[in-house]
Parts: structure tokens; C-alpha cells; sequence
């Protein structure tokens, strides 16, 4: 065994100490730092899981209202000689002097006041308990423990203009340890020792409290005063995530923060650190760890001053029970004082304000609850105070939306999702830190519900949680769960000479798979519920692409004159009803074109009805409808709402349907494509049901058009979409509405995984710390990257098996600062000039957008079967 010389401090919470397995895996944890890491061994614990909320209405029953409390004091000492049974210990021989101070608290005269030093004795039971019948049990398993009060440790300080009520149940203590403080605490004899959280010694000499989550911060102040090697909070998580699992299945673990990061993201809701613990921990220097009981194999999150500095939002949060208390007085303008007679009302009720924001004439502030007793009476008090200089509104209850992360003004540009999406809702406050780590918003908590996963996914999906930097992130938590999906391997995998081969005939070059695009067309053309299917012919018009696609029995959707006539040239007998034309904005000819072929006509204004009343006279259309709001994956292509050009709105579809009647024009279907890139299976449901209810207002109806849009996993970390959710959801609308067609026009989800661009490496450059490969196209052949900040996975294919890798962007030849079409990609470190780049899942809006900015020469394209 290695010496032992100074000390590791392990924390476990409630769920890690109500089980007797769990103390086995304390036991085996500490055993281990004593061993392999030559230091000694502080185990804090909490009360046993639900304990200290039968404690808290216990010491929080109103005065008099004494009924029940006797059968709650029975019911924890039978919990508790339950648990030593179970642990194969002797209650009375282990926890009887414990359980008769605890049932002597029933009977003690501060009882009838509910005096705050009564309420922190009982408070403070549940720790004292745990650790007492741990330490009995991992010395009777072997382990060299013994057992020490916290409050022969730990002080409470008093902080100015704290309430009575702070001052003995939310208590702050002192980590900066005195002379002789680490020598006297390590003179207790054995190797390891078990304490509590939670509890501290108040000035007079009695129990105080650190607050509810107040173990974390009993470790990390024992970790400071012992300056120890590091602090481990173990509990039932893998650590900090960029935001609830609970809520956001796909957060990735945070795998390394610094202090500040960690303590804002702590203070602003996540439930995992309590945000006291952090402070003791950074001004000593001490490295801290939040790991999983249960997991023993994760990285866990890692809180130090050596993290390295990453800029980008890392998490995402949200806190409920928020009150705001809004301050209006139009004498408050260039007030001298005002502020501080606001204050100083807080301050009387011993009340800490976090957020702020104001105007010329408005001052609002939130409280905490957990920071904070606002209680009626403690609300209507300071309301009545308040209200000798102002207005007053309480607006509760809210909740506090946080985006955590450095350099958040930077940052500002990529968030205009975030800033739509809450301007949906009603914001009562938005306040962005001086220190520029958080940018937080404050809504009714009832428009919260349902929001963060909406929230994180923009995040990613616009760049500004960096969740590809491995430095900073982890596994997400569906990984952790359930395990990394399974994905099959790519077409290309299987095909890397034959590329290699047609690389050497020159790039940029576009290959296709056409067994690629015919299995995901017959995923779709076998849906039950759906009548027919339309390829959006925008996203490939290869001609052995339409051929293999019409061959699946799907017919073609058009957006321009150009398209069509291409329609008839690589499918010849194509039946004219099997072609639909869909446009934006195109000239009078290109619909009396489309009109004369005989194809499905769409509109999508009004005006059009009125100008050129004789092109559509007596003709049968759709009509393309606006439901109001836009779907997808960038805002650049989503094609509802006010800012979309696409579709008649629904306030003008009676006049349409009125206009159409007289000009003798029969409406026959109903369209709407609401964007691309949705991954919500049940979006296209709803689209189906607001476009049947319409339908059934004109009485021509026969076939409703619900879009396409469907999503591509492009990202390895993405998920692959659930078809048969997707197919469930049309299932049950369709019958529901049996009597109109289902039309599904699909575009990228066809083609885009069938396709890869193969470039050529022209140069590789380190320039201040960032190594760049060159390549011989860039955003002239694929604009996606540069357009939509898309992700497409980049391969160096002549070293694919190379092990040894780098992060490089890969760019293009483009006189573009957009021409980039990755950052920060793994790529094999000895890339270098001629080697074949191949970038990934490019078949659709690649060659479709591809270009000769530049007077760079268009892709070349082959097909491979």
C-alpha cells in the first residue's frame, strides 16, 4: 500500500446510501483511493433517500398543528431499524442513542414554537443517522473507518443582513482553515473516515444547516480546509449535461469545465452540484469531479482551473418557482436614491435578488426560491413595503431559461432560433450576465413546459453548442442509457477502391448510389396510409436518379419549367398526372406551360386568380396554404410563417375558394410544406388534420398534400428518424379523415445518403494554432455548409484506416471567408496534398446548388449501382 499522505473526499448522496449494495460500492470506492492513490479517505454522506423531506414537514408543521408528527417520528425509526436489519446490523446495538435523541425531539419544549434551533436539530438527524450505521457497516465489512461529527469541523458564518431564518437553516461556513487545522483533523486514527453533509455548528453551539443539497458543499468545504487532492460528489448521474436528460434525452455530457463555467451553470438550474459547492473548492484550488455510482466507466465531469477555454454555449437550463417582482414609478427617472430605497426594502426582509432588469420608469428583479423564503406572508410583507415608492406586481410563478457558456456576446449572431422561439411566449425579463457567461430569460412556467428540447436542438443545429468538441463534451445521455446507435455502414464503406478509382479521373466529382435511393424510396412507397408520393425532384434531377425513383412508383414534383421539361426527357412516358408542379414567384408562361402539359397545377396566392383570370378559367388546382408558422432545421428553410414567401395565408382562403368559384376553377387538392430537416414524427399528422379541416369547408377536396421534410441523420450523433412513429401518426389521422388522399412529396430523405462528393487536398496550412485542409472545390460545389451551416461527415478516403488523427477545417478554393466545409474534423494527421477527401451524404442540394462562382468548372457526376 502506498503511504498515505493527505486526503480525497467522496461525497454520496441520499439514493447512494439507502441501499446495501450501494454501501458495498463505498465501500470498495474509498478502499480504492487509499490504495492507488496513497491518500486518505473522507466519506460525506446525506440522509437516506426521502428522509429529509419527512424531517423538513416534521420541522415545518405549522404551530399547533402537532397531529401526525408522532407517526412521523415512528415511521423514520422504523425506516431507519429497517435498514440495519437489512445491513445485518443490531439497531439498538448501532442506532439506539441516535433514534432516542431523535424521538426526544418530539417532546422538547422548542417544539411548540418551532424555534429555528429546533428545526435544525431535526433537520440535521437524517445525516447523523446514515453515517452512523455506515460507518458500522463498512467496518463490519472490513474497511478501516471510523466516525466524526461535521460540526467539530465546520463553522457557520453569519452574513450581513441575512435573516433570522438564513442564519440557522441556509448557513455559510468558513473554508479557509486556521493554522493547525488539517494537523488536528488528520490526528483521528484510522485511514478512513465517514461524516455528514449537511450540518455545521452554529455560533451558539447548536445544529445549524447548510440548506437543502448542502452535502456537496459539506464536501467541498472539507476538501478546501484539508486542501485535499480533489473533492468526488458521487450520485446517480453521470455528471453536469447540456441540459436535463429527463427533459432532453439527446444532452451530452459535460465533460470538462472550469469553476466559473460549472458555477453558472449549477446556479442556474442544474440539480446535479449545488452551486455553494463550487466556490470553497476554486479559491482553494481544489479539482473537482461529479461521477456515477453506477458507472463506474464514464469520464464523469471534471471541474478545474486548467480546462481549457472553449467559447460556445455549453448547457442549457431551467429553474422553476421563479417570482418576479415588477417596480414601477415614473418619478424614478434620474431619481437619486430610488434604487437604494428599493433595495434597502429587500434587503429589511432579508431578501438576495438575482436577476435584474429596467427601463426609465420599471425596475424588475426575480427571487430565487432556492436561495430564498418567499412565502405568502414574506411577499405580501415586502409588497406592502414596497409599495410606499412605487408599484408593485408579483408575477409568479416563472421560470428562468439560461443559455451557459463563454464569450456569450460573441455569440449573439447564432442565436436569432433562440430569440424566435421566445418570441413565441411571453417574456417578462431577459438578462445577460456582466461576466458574459449566461444570457437568461424569464417566462410563465407553464410556456416553459416542453421548450428546452426545442431549445437545445436549435443550439446544436446553429453552431452555438459546440457539441462536436470532445475536450468539452461526452457521451449524450441517450448513449449512456441505452447504448451508441447502431447505424449500418455507409454504401461508401464498401465501395472505397471503386471511388478512390473514379477520383483519379478527376474532381470535384459527385457519385450516386442508385441501390441507396431505391431503398429509402421503398421505405416510404409501402406506407399504408399514403395514397401517393411525389419526389421533390429539386433535391437530384440526375436522370438515373428520376428513372430509378419513378421505377419505385413515385411520381415527380416540379418548381420550374426547367424541371418539368427535364421530367419528360429522362422519363419519356411519364403519365402527366404523375407530375406535380409546385412553384414560388414563376412567370404567367411558366404555369400556361405547365397547364398545357396536363400536370398538377398549385397556387399559392390569390393574386394570381385576379391578374390572369384567363390562364386559369374553368382549370382544376391546388392550393398551397400557410398554417402560420415554419418547421425545420435553419430558419433558411423554413417555408411557413409571416417570413416565409411560400403559401396563401389562411386569413385570404375564403377569398381564394370564393375567387376560384368564379372564375369557374376547381380546387382539388390542398398542399402544405412547412420546412425541412423536421424531426418530430407526429408534425406531418398535424398538418393532415388542420388541411382536412379546411377541406372539408370547400367540397372539392379530394387529395391533401402534407409536404416533405423529412429528416437525414446527418451527424453522427443524430438518431436515425422513427418511420414508424412517422407512419403510426398518419395512421391514426388519416382514419380520422378516410375520405381524402394522402400525398407525401419527399426530397433529400431520398437521395441525400446516396450520394458523396470526392474532392482532392491541394494543400494543408497551420495557421495560429488551426491546421486547414485545402481542396480543390468548396462551397462552388457544395453551398449547404456555407448556406445553412449544415454538417456533412468529411473522410480522408486514401488514409481511411489511419488510427493516428488531428482536427482540422477543411476549406475550399473559394474567395469566400464561408467557403468552409468543416470545422474541427478529425482527419488522419498525416493528410496531405492529393489525397481523396470525401465528404458524406451530399446527394441532395448538392450538384442541384452547385455553381461556377469563381468561373470554377461545375462537379463532374457518375453513378454506381
Amino acid at each position: 500500500m502506498a503511504q498515505q499522505t493527505g486526503w480525497v473526499v467522496l461525497k454520496f448522496g441520499g439514493t447512494s446510501v439507502s441501499r446495501r449494495n450501494r454501501w458495498d460500492t463505498i465501500g470498495r470506492l474509498a478502499s480504492k483511493r487509499l490504495h492507488e492513490d496513497g491518500r486518505r479517505v473522507l466519506v460525506v454522506v446525506s440522509a437516506l433517500s426521502g428522509v429529509t423531506n419527512e424531517l423538513q414537514a416534521i420541522a415545518y408543521a405549522p404551530v399547533g398543528s402537532d397531529e401526525g408528527l408522532a407517526a412521523r417520528f415512528a415511521g423514520l425509526v422504523e425506516r431507519h431499524r429497517s435498514f440495519c436489519a437489512e445491513l445485518d446490523l443490531d439497531p439498538d446495538a448501532v442506532l439506539g442513542e441516535r433514534l432516542a435523541k431523535l424521538v426526544a425531539l418530539e417532546t422538547d419544549p422548542r417544539a411548540a414554537s418551532r424555534a429555528l434551533d429546533w428545526q435544525a436539530e431535526v433537520l440535521g438527524q437524517g445525516e447523523l443517522l446514515s453515517s452512523t450505521l455506515g460507518a458500522a457497516y463498512l467496518r463490519s465489512q472490513g474497511h478501516d473507518f471510523g466516525w466524526s461529527d461535521a460540526r467539530d469541523w465546520l463553522d457557520a458564518v453569519s452574513l450581513p443582513n441575512a435573516s433570522e431564518w438564513a442564519q440557522r437553516l441556509s448557513v455559510n461556513c468558513r473554508h479557509q482553515a486556521e493554522p493547525g487545522f488539517v494537523e488536528r483533523f488528520s490526528a483521528q486514527p484510522t485511514a478512513m473516515l465517514i461524516t455528514q453533509g449537511f450540518i455545521a455548528r452554529h455560533g451558539d453551539g447548536g445544529t445549524a444547516i447548510l440548506g437543502r443539497g448542502g452535502s456537496d458543499t459539506s464536501a467541498a468545504y472539507f476538501g478546501a480546509l484539508l486542501k485535499a487532492q480533489r473533492v468526488e460528489i458521487w450520485t446517480d448521474v453521470p455528471g453536469m449535461f447540456s441540459a436535463n436528460p429527463r427533459e432532453v434525452p439527446e444532452a451530452r455530457l459535460l465533460a470538462r469545465l472550469d469553476y466559473a463555467e460549472a458555477q453558472e451553470i449549477a446556479t442556474t438550474g442544474a440539480k446535479v452540484l449545488h452551486p455553494r459547492s463550487i466556490a470553497p473548492c476554486r479559491d482553494a484550488g481544489v479539482p473537482m469531479a461529479i461521477l456515477d455510482t453506477e458507472r463506474f466507466d464514464l469520464p464523469g465531469t471534471r471541474i478545474d482551473a486548467s480546462a481549457a477555454t472553449v467559447p460556445g454555449v455549453k448547457a442549457i437550463s431551467r429553474r422553476n418557482g421563479i417570482v418576479l417582482v415588477s417596480m414601477e414609478s415614473i418619478g424614478m427617472w434620474q431619481q437619486v436614491g430610488f434604487l437604494a430605497d428599493v433595495f434597502e426594502r429587500f434587503k429589511r426582509h432579508g431578501l438576495s435578488i438575482d436577476l435584474i432588469g429596467s427601463s426609465e420608469t420599471n425596475v424588475t428583479v426575480s427571487l430565487d426560491p432556492s436561495e430564498n423564503l418567499v412565502n405568502s406572508n414574506v411577499l405580501e410583507a415586502l409588497s406592502t413595503d414596497l409599495a410606499e415608492v412605487c408599484r408593485v406586481k408579483v408575477i409568479a410563478p416563472c421560470a428562468a431559461i439560461t443559455l451557459v457558456g463563454r464569450g456569450m456576446r460573441s455569440l449573439l449572431h447564432r442565436l436569432s432560433d433562440i430569440w424566435a422561439a421566445f418570441g413565441r411566449e411571453r417574456v417578462h425579463l431577459i438578462s445577460q450576465s456582466s461576466n458574459d457567461l449566461n444570457l437568461t430569460f424569464v417566462i410563465d412556467e407553464a410556456d416553459a413546459d416542453g421548450l428546452l428540447p426545442h431549445l437545445h436542438h436549435e443550439l446544436v443545429r446553429g453552431g452555438a453548442m459546440p457539441v462536436r468538441d470532445d475536450s468539452v463534451f461526452g457521451p449524450s445521455w441517450i448513449e449512456i442509457a441505452h447504448g451508441k446507435p447502431q447505424r449500418a455502414p455507409a454504401w461508401w464503406q464498401g465501395k472505397r477502391e471503386k471511388l478512390l478509382a473514379l477520383a483519379e479521373a478527376g474532381t470535384p466529382r459527385y457519385v450516386y448510389d442508385l441501390a441507396t435511393v431505391r431503398e429509402r424510396a421503398r421505405s416510404l412507397i409501402g406506407t399504408e396510409s399514403i395514397d401517393r408520393c411525389f419526389y421533390a425532384m429539386k433535391a437530384n434531377s440526375h436522370p438515373a436518379v428520376l428513372k430509378a425513383i419513378v421505377g419505385e412508383g413515385f411520381g415527380l414534383e416540379c418548381v420550374s419549367l426547367a424541371e418539368i421539361e427535364r421530367v419528360f426527357e429522362a422519363v419519356p412516358h411519364m403519365a402527366p398526372e404523375r407530375v406535380l408542379f409546385t412553384p414560388s414567384f414563376a412567370p404567367r408562361r411558366e404555369y400556361e406551360a405547365a397547364l398545357r402539359r396536363g400536370v398538377i397545377v398549385t397556387l399559392d396566392n390569390i393574386e394570381a386568380l385576379q391578374r390572369w383570370p384567363e390562364t386559369f378559367r374553368g382549370r382544376t388546382l391546388w392550393l398551397r396554404l400557410d398554417l402560420g408558422h415554419g418547421e425545420g432545421h435553419h430558419e433558411k428553410v423554413r417555408t411557413g410563417g409571416v417570413a416565409a414567401k411560400f403559401g396563401l395565408p389562411l386569413a385570404r382562403f375564403d377569398a381564394f375558394v370564393e375567387e376560384a368559384r368564379q372564375l369557374g376553377v376547381r380546387i382539388s387538392g390542398l398542399h402544405a410544406h412547412l420546412g425541412s430537416g423536421i424531426d418530430d414524427p407526429q408534425h406531418w399528422r398535424g398538418v393532415y388534420a388542420s388541411l382536412a379541416g379546411l377541406a372539408d369547408s370547400v367540397g372539392t377536396i379530394e387529395t391533401i398534400d402534407i409536404g416533405g421534410g423529412l429528416p437525414v441523420a446527418y451527424t453522427p450523433e443524430a438518431p436515425q428518424f422513427d418511420l414508424d412513429q412517422w407512419r403510426a401518426g398518419l395512421a391514426e389521422i388519416k382514419a380520422a379523415y378516410p375520405r381524402y388522399g394522402l400525398i407525401v412529396e419527399p426530397g433529400r430523405y431520398l437521395v441525400a445518403e446516396s450520394g458523396v462528393l470526392l474532392l482532392h487536398a491541394t494543400q494543408v496550412v497551420e495557421k495560429d494554432g488551426v491546421r486547414r485542409v485545402g481542396c480543390d472545390a468548396g462551397m462552388n460545389a457544395l453551398m449547404r455548409p456555407a448556406m445553412y451551416e449544415a454538417y456533412h461527415g468529411i473522410h480522408n478516403l486514401s488514409r481511411y484506416d489511419d488510427a493516428d488523427t488531428a482536427i482540422f477545417d477543411v476549406v475550399g478554393p473559394v474567395c469566400e471567408s464561408s467557403d468552409v466545409l468543416g470545422r474541427a474534423r478529425p482527419l488522419p494527421a498525416a493528410t496531405a496534398e492529393g489525397d481523396t477527401i470525401l465528404v458524406a451524404d451530399a446527394g441532395a442540394y448538392g450538384m442541384a446548388m452547385a455553381n461556377t462562382y469563381n468561373l470554377r468548372a461545375l462537379p463532374a457526376e457518375e453513378i454506381v449501382e
